[in-house]
């Protein structure tokens, strides 16, 4: 553990005043402004919100992933655009160079990410491509000592506040095994070349900004390569999806028992027929199977988190959380909504706009159903391997 425990426990409390005296009540304003106001990007950053996961030689705070998530838990009992502001620098944005970036990439961006002086982007999804993201068409080609990038990523986050893309380029024309034919590229915003499309408009998660970025005769140096080699992009990618899957799974444990405490609130809150609508056996069973769907999510993210730190190979039990927690908080959002009848399908109702929001859960960071394909082809290596 990087920082003692005295230290952690006033950080938690700090981030858990904060957000439920600051965040919650503005999440309406920033829902129909689209727009999370800058001071909170300044508080994120004098919170030391954005280091979390990158170690304290690089500027950052050096938690474990069991102590990440207590902070990413009570960062989203607030509206997850909130959180979307960090989440690539505490996942690909930081450890994609961590793990497989040359020393002097790590102190040249590290630092940076963790301050929050730089935002950063993960490019990966194009218009073509998206869960098979092998296939994609981005180039980059060889020209002396640099690189000539083309292409165009599609619904990329935090891309309009970027300061560094962290792009998916085929280096070879062909399909190699193992995804051989793609290299990751360390590519400043301000480089001659790149514009951005207009902000996505999306079903939820307003003020979580993303867009198209186009890459145009983008000339990057040749050591923008993380690692400095080619065909390596895909397997680094790879590798920083198990912590940035545990990150996306405490997103969903933090919103579900945001929305199920709203639920409940309302059930105890609420009268029809002389008597609370919290007495009714029916709408009981909708809360007690919502407590034992987050229940078992808590479980399941407690135990994964515990599994890295160990050092564990987590790949299977990352994306069995994160297939579980996502549809887990799907289901509690949907009885919310039941349990508050016609108040819960207005515009002004907390829950609608958290039913709205949840749902790209189940999407980024691998749908659900590549979460299943990831699942069970792990179970038949570790079968055949003997584990």
């Amino acid at each position: 553990m990087a920082v003692d425990r005295e230290t952690l426990e006033q950080l938690v409390a700090t981030v858990r005043g904060y957000v439920r005296n600051r965040l919650v009540p503005i999440e309406a304003q920033v829902a129909e402004r689209d727009e999370v106001p800058p001071e909170v990007l300044d508080d994120f950053r004098r919170m030391g919100l954005f280091g979390l996961s990158t170690p304290v030689e690089y500027g950052g705070l050096g938690l474990a992933a069991s102590e990440e998530i207590r902070l990413i838990l009570e960062l989203t009992w607030a509206s997850a655009a909130f959180r979307s502001l960090v989440g690539i620098n505490l996942g690909l944005g930081s450890q994609a160079i961590l793990m497989d970036g040359t020393e002097e990439q790590r102190r040249a961006w590290l630092p940076k990410i963790a301050s929050g002086e730089v935002i950063t982007s993960f490019c990966l999804t194009e218009p073509d491509s998206g869960s098979d993201s092998a296939a994609l068409r981005t180039r980059a080609v060889r020209d002396d000592d640099a690189y000539i990038l083309n292409g165009s990523k599609r619904f990329i986050t935090n891309a309009p506040y970027a300061g560094l893309f962290l792009v998916m380029a085929r280096t070879s024309p062909e399909r190699l095994p193992r995804n051989a034919h793609v290299s990751a590229f360390l590519v400043p915003a301000d480089t001659p070349g790149i514009r951005l499309g207009a902000k996505d408009r999306k079903m939820g998660q307003q003020g979580a900004w993303s867009c198209d970025v186009h890459f145009e005769d983008v000339r990057v140096p040749a050591h923008a390569i993380i690692g400095g080699r080619e065909g390596c992009g895909f397997a680094t990618a790879m590798k920083s999806l198990d912590r940035g899957r545990i990150n996306i799974s405490a997103v969903c444990v933090g919103q579900a028992r945001r929305i199920l405490h709203e639920a409940t609130r309302y059930a105890v809150d609420r009268t029809q027929f002389g008597q609370p609508i919290g007495d009714f056996q029916l709408v009981q069973a909708m809360l007690a199977d919502s407590k034992a769907d987050l229940y078992a999510a808590e479980c399941m993210l407690d135990d994964l988190a515990r599994r890295y730190d160990l050092g564990e190979r987590v790949t299977l039990e990352a994306s069995c959380a994160k297939l579980f927690c996502s549809e887990m908080v799907g289901r509690i959002a949907d009885r919310a909504v039941q349990i508050h009848g016609g108040a819960g399908y207005m515009r002004d109702s907390a829950v609608e706009r958290f039913y709205r929001d949840v749902r790209l859960l189940r999407i980024y960071e691998g749908t659900s159903q590549i979460q299943q394909l990831i699942i069970g082809r792990e179970m038949t290596r570790r079968m055949s391997e003997g584990e």
